[in-house]
């Protein structure tokens, strides 16, 4: 498997393939320990548990966003724990449409791991294709991981200081309402950052929220969203850096390659009075 348009694996080739390294990734925003309970009551075979917050993100200082990156070395050194090398391919799912898989995907990626992908379907279309769950956690052998760091995301003062240019595209991935600054649950202020342009990490789905859509679709879709812009000038926001993986997936799929994260995001542009806030 190789390739950076490879970024999905269906049910059936996981399958085919039970000696590569799984994480169930699935998580609830409002109710943090579902996933890690959903995950001892039943998981694909091989499946290891990462938890968004114990796992997947950093320590919080009230100003750096709701999930900030881990330091590289300590979330290289969870890697090697859970037995991934060089070598490894990786695969990530959840239940939720692929938005915590996608994190785990582009952290690897930002490490230097190029052998991973997400499940399409996640655990949906596992259980569809009435494929087995099982109860029993995995024991591996930890493996040696080196990170080779790869520069993949941008921070709020590199954001700051192209807002008035032409030289970036923001994507915000939040839903329509949380864009426009109504029914904001999560964060502190509504609203967005000035210029963004809203692109729902839900459109990159199926009707049913299950499957991505064709690469073809995604790419008319996105190629109409940036108007000739190269992607390499695009930057993947959201909430707290996590749907922006989404949409930062499905540019990879579409063909569109080179985006970055601004892992901070809302809640951590939010949190500083002095930067802008546009709404509507």
């Amino acid at each position: 498997m190789s390739g950076s348009a490879h970024v999905l694996v269906s049910v059936e080739e996981l399958a085919a393939h039970p000696e590569w390294r799984v994480f169930d990734c699935r998580h609830d925003l409002k109710n943090t320990e579902y996933g890690r309970q959903a995950y001892t009551r039943g998981h694909i075979p091989g499946a290891l548990f990462l938890h968004l917050d114990d796992d997947l993100s950093g320590a919080k200082d009230g100003r750096n966003g709701r999930h900030p990156l881990p330091d590289r070395e300590s979330f290289a050194r969870r890697m090697a724990a859970c037995g991934v090398d060089a070598s490894t391919q990786v695969v990530a799912y959840d239940n939720e449409g692929g938005i915590f898989a996608s994190r785990l995907w582009w952290m690897l990626r930002w490490l230097g791991h190029e052998k991973v992908v997400v499940l399409d379907g996640g655990l949906a279309g596992w259980k569809r294709s009435k494929r087995a769950l099982e109860e029993y956690v995995p024991v591996v052998a930890p493996r040696d991981f080196a990170a080779h760091p790869q520069d993949m995301a941008v921070d709020a003062g590199q954001v700051l200081a192209d807002l008035q240019s032409d030289r970036m595209l923001i994507l915000d991935a939040r839903s329509p309402e949380r864009f426009r600054g109504e029914n904001e649950t999560l964060d502190p202020v509504g609203g967005h950052i000035p210029g963004a342009v809203n692109r729902f990490y839900f459109d990159n789905l199926d009707d049913d929220g299950c499957f991505f859509k064709p690469a073809a679709e995604l790419r008319s879709e996105f190629a109409e969203l940036l108007a000739g812009r190269p992607a390499t000038q695009v930057v993947q926001q959201c909430g707290s850096g996590v749907t922006a993986c989404h949409n930062l997936l499905a540019m990879e799929l579409a063909g569109f390659s080179g985006s970055k994260l601004y892992p901070g995001s809302w809640s951590e542009w939010c949190a500083d009075p002095a930067r802008p806030v546009a709404r509507g």
